[in-house]
């Protein structure tokens, strides 16, 4: 049985799921989807068309499923899907797609989303991400699972951020950010690989030592991104995390840090 405060305003239109719990003042408006399990905090904002999934935790504040911060919105009909267990946390803005950009936003499963953080128009958010506070995505950028985004760091639109990436306190990110690589600075350079994550996820000593190697054949050995790409492709051969990083530089994008 959901428990929905009486002073919160909700459209008659919107689903709620089962044991679904929203807090006082919060405004949900039509075309709204809820999963079950999900609860909403006080002074929230959702607007539709918007789609969350199951167990979410939504906290105070949060403005959900608005319309993007983009010139060319016209008004469409676009959309913000959320899966399951992500916890967003206060002052969150969370807009949909437009038109142009394949009109919706997505965010993935087990995301940790902390306070003041924003997701534009047609970002893709995977899945077990973590968004320190105030972290920024502008509009159109990818961010792939287990991503770990600094507090106050800023990606230009049009991104990626591989698996594993690692962004520092305060870094602008302006290029793309190959898997498992730690960057920092105000214009982002890479530093090392993500090496504790690593370790966390249940990487072996092995992997992680081949993911340096591909590291430093990348950004240490003076070759051309060209040859080192294809020295990467054949290391992967025998190390299948390896892959990943060749396959996410053979698009080009907006080019890699370098």
């Amino acid at each position: 049985m959901s428990v929905i405060d009486p002073r919160a305003v909700i459209d008659s239109s919107a689903k709620i799921g089962n044991n679904v719990t929203v807090g006082p003042f919060t405004v949900i408006g039509p075309d709204v989807e809820i999963g079950e399990g999900t609860w909403i905090g006080p002074h929230v904002v959702i607007k539709g068309p918007t789609r969350i999934g199951k167990d979410n935790r939504v906290f105070q504040f949060a403005s959900v499923g608005e319309d993007p911060q983009d010139m060319k919105y016209g008004g469409e009909s676009t959309l913000l899907e959320i899966g399951d267990r992500n916890l967003i946390r206060e002052f969150c803005t969370l807009n949909r797609g437009t038109k142009q950009g394949g009109g919706a936003t997505r965010i993935g499963n087990d995301n940790w989303i902390m306070a003041y953080c924003h997701i534009a128009h047609d970002c893709q958010v995977g899945n077990h991400t973590v968004f320190a506070n105030s972290a920024s995505l502008a509009g159109h950028v990818i961010v792939n699972d287990y991503v770990r985004l600094g507090g106050f760091s800023l990606v230009h639109q049009f991104c990626r951020l591989g698996m594993h990436a690692f962004l520092g306190f305060d870094t602008g990110v302006n290029r793309d950010v190959p898997p498992y690589v730690m960057v920092a600075g105000y214009r982002a350079e890479p530093v090392n690989i993500n090496a504790e994550g690593l370790r966390r996820f249940g990487m072996s000593a092995d992997t992680i030592q081949s993911i340096k190697r591909a590291f430093k054949l990348l950004y240490r050995s003076g070759l051309r991104l060209e040859d080192a790409r294809a020295q990467l492709e054949e290391m992967a051969a025998s190390v299948p995390e390896l892959a990943i990083m060749a396959e996410f530089l053979q698009d080009q994008g907006r080019g890699i840090v370098r």
